[in-house]
């Protein structure tokens, strides 16, 4: 055992009978403060329903799905038993050339719930993968319906798209950019949609910013719609603040895109299943993209696996020429795996017994109408300038410290924590995502945790 490790810790661990890493050395952390982690580990031991357990043998309530994706709850037992089903009778099979059921019944099952005309289902491995596939699709797909200056994407601030370049080069998410520098050539944005001036607080869709759109048509006037190809916007920014789309947004954006044939792009990598109260925030907002971009509650987060959903009218414009020759030469080793598929089937199976994708519905009297009004109570407390929500998702924006950004939201991380919250920062914005398993008792406890923790804060 690694000596370095705590002994406080490494006795708890030997008490609880929890394993630690034999070093902490080796492991370089993503989108972690690697050198604090080290200093104090928070190393979770196992999980179920909605909690973790560290290996002190401490319990702590999920107040973020994991990372956006435990939408069901931990080791869910339809899950759990299909992964294990599934890994006894075959580990592995080729995507490429070949094929297994499994992913052939999951795209079935995807496909039924998207909205309709969306029936084609291409799989990936991540979210930043079905990113970079439905980028590839979009700039293939003008290239075959004869229009291949259409090169130009487009996406928007504050945007996150997944870190592949690709991704990086639509999103606008500032720490990604300026840390990588090079991006994919041919990229620009249009606004953000964040008006706290005029927004501040709203519960829901906020009333004003509709016009945030109108970005497009000066766009389509610099570079002229035949050069564009795609537009790629998240229905809620997640990872930039927990941003929600303003009433009237999406639509006049989908109208534009029309009007230009451009193709539009929904990354529902966080807003996928049952997030904002149906299946695709596609449907709760009652606008239908191109594509849509998944991954994290597709297969709840047992497994890696990503998904891009498609219009029947784009995958069939590839559908031409010799049939001995591949349509679309793009794919990776892991697409359709099939304990991903496993994976995935016993999830969705799990969201229809439990009528989990529709659970997060806004309408009064609901779960998600209790989480709305518990993190609305946080206005006025110490620090916060700001709660957004929708479904069950929020965003509870802090006053940053004076030259120290992001200083504070993590220290009410770590005191929430300390409490046995894990709770998800962003900048100087606490994230909330929980599972849609969730009671109102567990709202009262993250509610009333993060309260403490916000008038504990400097």
């Amino acid at each position: 055992m690694n000596k370095a490790l705590d002994p406080a810790l490494m006795q708890a661990a030997e008490a609880t009978g929890s394993q630690l890493p034999a070093s902490m050395n080796a492991y370089w952390m993503p989108f972690t403060a690697n050198r604090q982690f080290k200093k104090a580990p928070r190393l979770l031991a196992r999980a179920s329903g909605m909690h973790y357990w560290d290996v002190h043998g401490r319990e702590v309530l999920d107040g973020v799905a994991g990372l956006w994706c435990v939408n069901a709850g931990h080791n869910r037992p339809r899950i759990t038993a299909a992964i294990q089903a599934q890994a006894a009778e075959m580990d592995f099979a080729p995507p490429f050339q070949m094929g297994h059921p499994k992913a052939f019944d999951l795209a079935e099952r995807v496909a039924a719930l998207a909205p309709a005309g969306m029936g084609k289902v291409f799989f990936a491995n991540s979210g930043s993968e079905a990113v970079d596939s439905a980028l590839k699709m979009a700039l293939a797909y003008h290239r075959v319906r004869g229009e291949g200056t259409r090169t130009r994407l487009i996406g928007r601030e504050r945007g996150y798209h997944g870190v592949n370049f690709g991704g990086i080069s639509v999103g606008g998410m500032i720490g990604n950019r300026k840390t990588f520098g090079l991006a994919v050539a041919g990229t620009d944005h249009i606004r953000h949609t964040h008006d706290p001036a005029r927004n501040a607080y709203s519960q829901g869709q906020p009333a004003q910013g509709a016009e945030f759109a109108d970005d497009l048509d000066k766009l389509v006037a610099l570079h002229d719609a035949s050069n564009i190809a795609a537009v790629i916007v998240e229905p809620i920014a997640g990872s930039t603040g927990v941003l929600i789309p303003p009433a009237g947004y999406l639509q006049k954006l989908r109208e534009l895109c029309t009007k230009h044939g451009i193709l539009l792009i929904f990354d529902e990598v966080i807003t996928g299943f049952g997030r904002t109260g149906q299946p695709f925030a596609a449907q709760t907002f009652g606008v239908t993209p191109d594509m849509i971009t998944c991954a994290k509650g597709l297969t709840n987060g047992a497994v890696p696996m990503g998904a891009v959903i498609v219009r029947d009218e784009i995958h069939d414009a590839f559908m031409t020429g010799p049939e001995h020759l591949i349509e679309f030469p793009h794919g990776y080793t892991y697409s359709g795996h099939p304990l991903a598929c496993a994976a995935g089937i016993g999830t969705l199976d799990t969201y229809a017994e439990e009528g989990l994708l529709t659970r997060a519905d806004p309408a009064p009297g609901g779960i998600a109408a209790y989480f709305a009004a518990g993190v609305h109570s946080l206005k006025g407390e110490p620090h916060v300038i700001d709660v957004r929500n929708f479904g069950l998702v929020a965003g509870i924006e802090l006053q940053a410290i004076a030259g120290e950004p992001t200083k504070r939201a993590f220290s009410v991380f770590l005191d929430c924590w300390e409490e046995g919250l894990m709770i998800r920062t962003t900048g100087d914005t606490i994230a909330l995502s929980p599972p849609l398993i969730i009671e109102r008792a567990h709202v009262d406890r993250i509610v009333e945790t993060i309260r403490t923790a916000l008038r504990r804060a400097a």
